[in-house]
């Protein structure tokens, strides 16, 4: 059971803003000194001209004579690092098995967005994380064959792109209902990157099975479509293994992938825009989290059979097979 104090500094993380709109003045100010507080970066670095923050988390596990991996967690439109950590709870993976976990921040353009769009704006915000890992390199012994990426909503399609620009030095790549806009014509990168996905079926910002939403006019992707597009950019092959996991969640895996780089759809029926096993959001807004599986974990789990080599192939310690 969490702490009062952790149970508190959720709920301003989670509430954002929404708190602060009906309170009287005093209260208010008090009330978002306290959110500055809480949601406040503790790195930054300058990139393409711009200040970009970050929020890192060491667990004391760590032993500056080991290399260790990096977990790499981009936040959905609208939200910030904080609010990532808390959403998809990635610190307390990373305690039980000693890896560094970084929360990047968007650009703030009113609200702050990962650029995962056409232009040159998306190669701005990979360039970013580029060197974000650089940074990170000259003062962490971090693994440069353990890099993995994921993210939520438009951190998800983000994620999507570094897996298409940065295939070098990202081993694997998670997403949680991805707001995808980049086509697949646009991923020029050859290798077959490993990939876990996570999407609800009752999600009515990305739906599932694809179309325009509130979020945007231009439709998204069928997410199943979607993912066959990736197994099909790993050469997997292709007839995938459904199977139940929980009432409320199917798992289909694409199996016999080059370099055994698999591919992972897990379905949460009736979930919603939410992270499952995850912070919890407002119901009303986002949809149902379920709490049937915990996606962070369940990422790690795949993440950790991967490393990148020269030349760029993949190392998978486990046989061949559906996962366990």
């Amino acid at each position: 059971m969490e702490s009062p104090s952790v149970s508190a500094s959720r709920k301003r993380v989670l509430g954002t803003v929404l708190g602060l709109i009906g309170l009287p003045g005093v209260l208010a100010l008090g009330e978002a000194v306290s959110f500055y507080a809480v949601n406040r970066s503790n790195g930054s670095i300058v990139s393409s001209g711009l200040k970009r923050e970050y929020l890192l988390y060491v667990p004391r596990s760590y032993d500056r004579a080991k290399p260790t991996p990096l977990v790499i967690s981009l936040h959905g439109a609208g939200l910030w690092g904080a609010a990532q950590k808390e959403i998809s709870q990635w610190n307390s993976v990373a305690d039980q098995h000693g890896f560094i976990v970084v929360y990047p921040s968007g650009v703030k353009r009113g609200p702050r967005i990962w650029e995962a769009d056409h232009g040159p704006d998306v190669l701005r915000d990979v360039r970013f994380i580029a060197e974000l890992i650089d940074t990170l390199a000259a003062r962490y012994h971090i693994d440069p064959t353990r890099i993995y990426a994921n993210g939520l909503s438009n951190g998800g399609g983000m994620a999507f792109a570094l897996s298409c620009t940065l295939s070098d030095r990202i081993a694997a790549i998670g997403v949680v209902a991805p707001a995808l806009f980049l086509p697949w014509s646009w991923c020029t990168d050859q290798r077959a990157v490993p990939m876990i996905a996570f999407h609800g079926t009752a999600d009515r910002a990305t739906p599932y099975h694809g179309g325009a939403s509130w979020v945007a006019r231009r439709p998204f992707p069928d997410i199943p479509t979607w993912v066959a597009g990736w197994a099909r950019r790993n050469r997997c092959a292709p007839d995938p293994i459904d199977s139940v996991v929980a009432a409320d969640v199917t798992r289909r895996w694409y199996a016999h992938c080059a370099d055994d780089a698999a591919v992972v759809l897990y379905t949460v029926h009736g979930g919603g825009h939410t992270w499952p096993g995850g912070g919890r959001l407002p119901e009303w807004f986002v949809g149902p989290t379920s709490r049937s599986l915990d996606a962070s974990s369940e990422m790690w789990t795949l993440f950790r059979r991967y490393q990148l080599r020269v030349p760029l192939t993949t190392v998978v310690p486990a046989p061949a097979g559906e996962p366990k």
